[in-house]
């Protein structure tokens, strides 16, 4: 029989959906399972740019221009201007998802064997990219305890070496939602210009900010216009995951230039999506007004819910819709199984991501789950009081 690669081998499961054979079976006996596992927001998509679709009248689905149509991009240069980022609209490539815009990143600015720095705890999928790339990650630990705050600079002078080509970071951060500040990217800033790297700054989680708290785009930092690649999506900002359009923005002329021998090599993103994301960047003003107040409410309730638990620590998240918290369990994996095979609570359970999955250092987060609010109040109380249940039984065994 022939063998699979050495890379399809090493290739991560998703810790967020590698549960899901349980909660599928849990389901079929009846269980209501609360998913807070998985960043999938239960928001409606708004109405008038899925009507932006319904009304496209074509009579050939063409392929678009390899970096996306050109009045999508324009769209998306006073998208970015209105968030203070200053770009045209041949320094932006349609990507197909956030994920791709990450993959050509990864690929434009990276050759097998070279090393990445990205604290830790990470999107779990930065390991399966780069495991794709054949790059190395190098990890940096952030910790609960200060609520996952940037590292200090030194940890990151320890971690370069004549292999290091870029730093990565998430902000808001998935999984943590932490939110760094603009002194923090100054850190970054100073780091990635001392030593010449890239810095990669995905920024899935833009509207999503607490506290009277503002996102800093690091494409923003004067100074690192040539070091700077941000990777967007419109996934998460307009209720919208499976239009999987994402964007690839550098004033980085070759990194551009090598980064659409990529997107040439995929043809096109998808076009029907690309109608849906140019519709969105015209939706008004307060739509991110009530959809911020809904997720604020949201993440105030379950943090408090679970600060509350005995043994239970949860920092507040500044941003995204993601909390991580430690348990006073054995093993965050086993448990997260249990809960889903052996128990339930008023004929429910609850389903979250076991933190291991977002650690590149083996043995880090065992005791530590994801949390995403994303589902309506009246639900994550529900989930809280399974959890609640759950805790109090398992460590009776």
């Amino acid at each position: 029989m022939p063998v699979i690669s050495h890379r399809g081998a090493q290739m991560p499961p998703s810790p967020i959906r590698k549960l899901v054979p349980y909660a599928e079976t849990a389901k079929k006996k009846g269980t209501k399972v609360y998913h807070l596992n998985i960043g999938q927001p239960d928001i409606e998509t708004p109405k008038a740019i899925l009507d932006a679709v319904r009304h496209t009248d074509m009579k050939v689905l063409e392929y678009s221009h390899s970096a996306g149509f050109e009045s999508y991009r324009k769209k998306l240069v006073e998208y970015y201007a209105r968030n203070g980022v200053n770009v045209n609209h041949n320094q932006i490539i349609v990507t197909t998802g956030g994920s791709e815009a990450i993959l050509f990143g990864i690929m434009s600015c990276l050759d097998p064997g070279d090393e990445i720095i990205i604290p830790e705890p990470f999107y779990a999928n930065y390991n399966g990219f780069s495991t794709s790339a054949g790059i190395k990650i190098v990890p940096i630990p952030s910790g609960i305890d200060d609520g996952f705050s940037l590292p200090p600079i030194e940890a990151f002078e320890k971690a370069i070496t004549t292999r290091t080509k870029a730093i990565m970071i998430c902000n808001p951060n998935n999984p943590t939602g932490y939110l760094y500040s603009r002194e923090e990217l100054e850190v970054l800033k100073e780091i990635c210009l001392k030593h010449d790297l890239f810095l990669f700054s995905d920024e899935a989680y833009r509207e999503f900010c607490y506290d009277g708290k503002k996102h800093i785009s690091a494409l923003s930092l004067e100074g690192l216009e040539q070091h700077a690649i941000l990777m967007d999506t419109i996934s998460k900002r307009y209720s919208a995951c499976g239009g999987r359009i994402g964007a690839f923005v550098t004033h980085n002329q070759q990194v551009l230039d090598a980064a659409m021998k990529f997107a040439q090599a995929r043809l096109s993103p998808p076009s029907f999506a690309q109608i849906l994301g140019e519709a969105a960047v015209d939706l008004p003003a307060d739509y991110f007004s009530e959809v911020h107040a809904e997720y604020n409410g949201r993440r105030d309730l379950l943090v408090s819910r679970l600060q509350a638990m005995e043994g239970v620590k949860c920092p507040m998240p500044g941003g995204a819709f993601y909390a991580m918290a430690e348990l006073p369990v054995d093993d965050s994996e086993k448990f997260c199984q249990w809960l889903l095979e052996s128990f339930s609570h008023n004929g429910a359970t609850v389903m979250m991501a076991p933190a291991a999955g977002f650690y590149a250092t083996p043995g880090k987060g065992k005791q530590e789950v994801r949390l995403a609010y994303v589902l309506n109040k009246e639900d994550i109380n529900g989930a809280m009081d399974c959890l609640e249940a759950a805790l109090k039984e398992y460590n009776k065994k």
